[in-house]
């Protein structure tokens, strides 16, 4: 399970690797082009096969960030505290959540093998923007499904989520940050951060 929510990561970046995404992309055909694309990277790209951290830190800033709202990801994350935080703390939990998830990709990626990824379909959620993309990832072993929510943002599709084996990644860490936050705060929180990605990074 530990292994197919690693691949199931470094999706999420494959997801968004090239330019940021334009209004006129359906988010089905965004999510299916790109998927190919982030794993053809992978499997020729032998320092991020390796787990290379600085190499996959450049693919992250340079294609991820500009089609995700970190922004919104990072608030859904923190819960109803992000409301209280100042502007230097949003700053400081967006960097650190940040390092948190690229250390994640960093190992996933490393997983990329023979996947092909083939979309099943494309729900609207009811109330909201947003849509959850449905795709299944195949190679070798049993297919891993993985559901994408994007919503859209100044007219462009953006993703904010992935739910691997029906679970929300960023709704997944908001349930563990809950009980950093409840003993400690936002400073608590940010603390508890800094001190699981320098102890990751050694």
């Amino acid at each position: 399970m530990l292994k197919k929510l690693l691949l199931s990561c470094s999706l999420l970046v494959g997801l968004v690797a090239v330019a940021p995404a334009r209004a006129d992309v359906a988010p089905d055909e965004l999510v299916r082009k790109i998927s190919v694309d982030v794993i053809d990277a992978a499997k020729a790209d032998k320092a991020i096969q390796a787990g290379d951290f600085g190499r996959i830190s450049a693919l992250v800033d340079s294609k991820v960030m500009p089609s995700v709202n970190f922004e919104v990801a990072t608030r859904s994350a923190v819960g109803p505290q992000w409301r209280n935080a100042t502007a230097a703390q949003r700053a400081k939990l967006q960097s650190e959540f940040k390092i948190l998830l690229l250390r994640l990709y960093s190992g996933a990626l490393q997983q990329v093998k023979d996947q092909q990824v083939q979309i099943t379909k494309t729900l609207p959620v009811h109330g909201s923007t947003q849509v959850v993309v449905q795709s299944e990832i195949r190679g070798s072993g049993d297919p891993i499904k993985l559901d994408y929510r994007l919503d859209k943002f100044d007219g462009a599709w953006k993703i904010i989520d992935v739910n691997v084996a029906g679970i929300w990644l960023v709704q997944n860490y908001r349930a563990q940050f809950a009980g950093e936050l409840a003993s400690g705060g936002i400073d608590g929180l940010i603390k508890a951060l800094v001190a699981r990605n320098q102890a990751q990074a050694k």
